[in-house]
């Protein structure tokens, strides 16, 4: 542990006490893309009924963008798109967006945000809901790619007999992504 300033509410902060907080936030700047790799190893003992547990999933989404010759944004969202479910599961895509959205394109945001409303095609039905709740993004710029991540890349994604790539292949591209762009303390 490094310094630590001296005040104990804002209001009563020195310059003194702001320099040494904005110090030892520096050290943190760089660690964004291990906590995200953090998240993804924390992945393989969450499995919820599919055949493969959640890391081999995203490891095999990823892999299978890598090789549609994918963007690298758009293989890190492949690789990142459950993310969400090492907090919570029902919510994962909403939370995997607001997770992700300080580093990637607006569209990216849309299509991890709305990413199980399109997987809805394949299962709703089973679970008394409607299954074309993508329709309604038809004419949003983002509409492609979330049709793309989800019928090729994530919907194929459940074989245990795939050997995905692994995650140590995909983190400089992680760190790529995630660079952290600071925020005023």
């Amino acid at each position: 542990m490094g310094q630590q300033a001296s005040f104990t509410r804002m209001q009563d902060g020195t310059k003194d006490d702001w320099m040494i907080i904005a110090a030892e936030h520096a050290t943190e700047f760089k660690t964004t893309a291990d906590r995200f790799i953090g998240y993804l190893r924390g992945l393989e003992k969450i499995t919820v009924g599919f055949a493969v547990n959640q890391l081999h999933h995203c490891l095999m989404t990823a892999t299978l963008a890598r090789r549609d010759n994918a963007s690298d944004e758009e293989i890190v969202l492949a690789l990142c798109h459950d993310i969400g479910k090492a907090i919570n599961i029902p919510n994962h895509g909403p939370i995997a967006a607001e997770m992700m959205r300080p580093y990637i394109s607006e569209n990216g945001y849309n299509v991890i945000y709305n990413h199980q409303a399109f997987q809805g095609e394949y299962y709703y039905e089973y679970l008394g809901a409607p299954t074309d709740l993508r329709k309604q993004w038809v004419d949003e710029p983002w509409y492609d790619l979330a049709e793309k991540l989800v019928d090729e890349w994530d919907a194929p994604a459940f074989d245990p007999e795939f050997q995905p790539d692994t995650l140590e292949s995909f983190v400089p591209l992680m760190r790529k992504i995630f660079h952290d762009k600071p925020m005023p303390l």
